[in-house]
């Protein structure tokens, strides 16, 4: 416990502290003088004095107790202090949603340990990137979804991006028009200088009956909005991807079904943003690099430190032994004549 109140404690005046080297001082004119100070009186034997008592062996305890009040008095003169460091982020940000693939084929094992994992990695580092954006998440599969409102509260968002798992929530499919159109309808209300989708995916548009808004119309929605996407088609290369046989001879492969270059492509130059190619884990890490260098965010950052006084005690114990050595001195320790 004193350990970490001292670990935690900065002194305005530390040369305070070699006021300590004058108590050895003190300690050698005390016992220089104490002799000097006793009354004297010639006896025939001094064996009657050989006798000790509690007086005889306490009879310093009115010096030590000013020493410990001297001590004190020069903790307090160097003023100890707890310090508190403290950051305060401002600045103006920019309204971000996160539109997230989470379909079957994001399960795939191309990019270890999956591609959605691989996902939920590098999009839970962006947001810890950006601290004064506002930042919402939209998924798709069959269907869309929005997973967590435009918020600052990182803590929560990044709950969410963690939570995340191919096949759980909606049916499957993928319907990156209604992904995209869900995301730019979060972004409606917003009151944000600037606006911005980060599309990702794995494939092309795969939409079931229940299809709502087709790609194309998203994309005239955003740019009615004047809303930037940035998409990302993510997966291994087809070349490295090894088509299954047999008895899956015949049926859709969503590993070989793979992305719609053209699509992404056309919604990220028609809307103002970029179209990138993620093929494992370090692309992908590349890919957000490159748009958080591009959607720079006005940022202060202010470092200030709070002091507080820790002084007072030591003034206080330094009172109590001043005031006790003069208690016992004039009662228990009593000197005469």
């Amino acid at each position: 416990m004193l350990y970490d109140w001292i670990r935690h404690m900065d002194f305005a005046y530390p040369t305070a502290f070699g006021l300590f080297a004058l108590l050895p001082l003190i300690g050698w004119w005390y016992r220089r003088n104490n002799n000097r100070s006793q009354a004297a009186f010639k006896v025939s034997t001094i064996h009657a004095f050989g006798v000790s008592s509690w007086k005889t062996r306490f009879r310093h305890l009115p010096f030590v107790l000013r020493l410990l009040a001297l001590s004190a008095l020069i903790i307090a003169l160097a003023r100890p202090q707890k310090r508190n460091d403290q950051q305060q982020t401002e600045g103006e940000g920019i309204d971000i949603v996160l539109c997230m693939d989470v379909s079957g084929s994001m399960g795939s094992r191309d990019i270890l340990p999956s591609r959605m994992d691989v996902a939920k990695e590098m999009a839970e580092e962006f947001v810890r990137n950006r601290p004064v954006d506002r930042i919402g998440l939209v998924i798709f599969s069959g269907e869309s979804f929005t997973q967590c409102p435009i918020t600052t509260d990182r803590n929560t968002l990044i709950s969410q991006i963690r939570s995340l798992e191919s096949r759980r929530y909606l049916i499957d499919g993928t319907v990156i028009g209604e992904g995209l159109a869900t995301a730019v309808d979060r972004l409606t209300q917003s009151k944000g200088k600037s606006k911005v989708i980060i599309l990702l995916t794995d494939g092309k548009e795969d939409p079931p009956e229940t299809r709502l808004i087709d790609p194309v119309t998203a994309l005239e929605i955003a740019k009615a909005r004047q809303v930037k996407v940035y998409t990302i088609g993510m997966g291994a290369a087809p070349s490295t991807i090894v088509e299954k046989t047999g008895a899956a001879r015949g049926k859709k492969n969503p590993l070989t079904d793979f992305l719609d270059d053209e699509l992404l492509g056309r919604i990220a130059a028609e809307t103002g943003g970029k179209f990138f190619r993620a093929r494992d884990r370090e692309g992908l890490q590349r890919v957000y690099s490159q748009i958080d260098k591009m959607e720079k965010s006005k940022v202060e950052i202010q470092s200030f430190k709070r002091y507080k006084e820790q002084f007072i005690p030591f003034i206080l114990a330094a009172l109590f032994f001043v005031f006790l050595e003069q208690v016992l001195r004039f009662t228990l320790f009593r000197k005469f004549p």
